[in-house]
């Protein structure tokens, strides 16, 4: 058995001849190279991991133009919209809207969040997820990835992407068309049905994953989020619309204060103003490479890291 490690093994591995099905599910950052390999050698792509197109959206576009790979969605939201679209000309999108689920602190007041516990934050009310993404559920910024995400797995302006709260995760996404229609993907708030979507596209394979108990089903509930309590949220739209190397600042800032929230070196309130702080301080690279974008990753890491912030639990 030959063992391979870090990111020169994932990219060996992703481009094997006898691999046909790639799923990117490497947390974070490092995610990025091994995809684009993989995307360069034809592979189908079953996307897991967000920051891939976060930081590298414009690198993966063009591997997917110049190649002959293939990406297939699936993160949750993504994967409901991607299922929304089959069959459907693209030119008939009106907008697509992502939900979410509010996460912990949903209805918890704003001026209580400098007392958010790692552990309360840690508690999902409907989702069980890694300590990083359950973090980004609770600050709303997993939501701002995915605007990013959308914006170039669908090719859409930030104008067409609508974000909803929706507490119940039932209603996983949903896209609205040129004649009115609105179509909608729902299902139990479990990963299974996404993953095996991507890997048996086109078909649908039969499983026995669990059905939505439909008399249980009294009331779904939409509301707006609310970006001055959740500020992460906005950040991520603005870094997107700034474009270049911005959106890597993000990503990079926020896991490194993620990480710090953890260690419970900072508080919960300081997470999006260093992520702030990062996008304002750090150089932005208007047409990166990908050395640019590493560049960039690992400079905003390390800013938030030395950053002296204040304790605010």
């Amino acid at each position: 058995v030959r063992v391979t490690a870090g990111t020169d093994g994932l990219c060996e591995v992703a481009t094997r001849s006898d691999v046909e099905v790639v799923m990117g599910a490497v947390v974070g950052f490092t995610g990025l190279r091994p995809v684009l390999d993989a995307l360069a050698a034809g592979k189908r792509v079953t996307l897991a991991n967000k920051e891939t197109l976060v930081v590298g959206g414009t690198l993966v576009t063009q591997a997917l133009t110049d190649g002959a790979g293939e990406l297939i969605p699936v993160d949750s939201e993504h994967s409901a919209i991607f299922q929304c679209m089959v069959g459907e000309e693209e030119r008939s999108v009106e907008e697509i809207v992502l939900t979410a689920s509010g996460g912990p602190f949903w209805e918890r007041p704003a001026d209580t969040f400098g007392d958010v516990t790692v552990s309360e934050a840690l508690d999902h009310p409907n989702w069980s997820m890694g300590a990083k993404i359950t973090i980004d559920s609770a600050t709303m910024m997993n939501k701002g990835l995915e605007v990013i995400e959308a914006k170039w797995l669908f090719d859409l302006p930030l104008d067409q992407i609508q974000v909803l709260v929706h507490p119940q995760s039932i209603v996983h996404s949903m896209v609205a068309f040129s004649d009115g229609a609105v179509k909608a993907q729902l299902g139990a708030p479990d990963m299974k049905v996404p993953i095996q979507y991507a890997l048996s596209f086109p078909a649908r394979w039969p499983a026995p994953h669990e059905r939505l108990d439909w008399e249980q089903l009294s009331h779904l509930q939409f509301e707006r989020p609310d970006l001055d309590k959740f500020p992460c949220l906005r950040l991520a739209s603005e870094a997107v619309e700034t474009a270049g190397t911005a959106p890597a600042i993000l990503n990079a800032a926020n896991e490194a204060a993620v990480q710090r929230f953890l260690d419970e070196q900072i508080g919960f309130t300081d997470i999006p103003r260093a992520v702030e702080q990062a996008l304002t301080d750090l150089s932005i690279c208007a047409h990166p490479s990908l050395d640019d974008i590493i560049t960039a990753d690992a400079e905003a890491r390390r800013f938030v890291e030395e950053l002296p912030l204040p304790a605010s639990n």
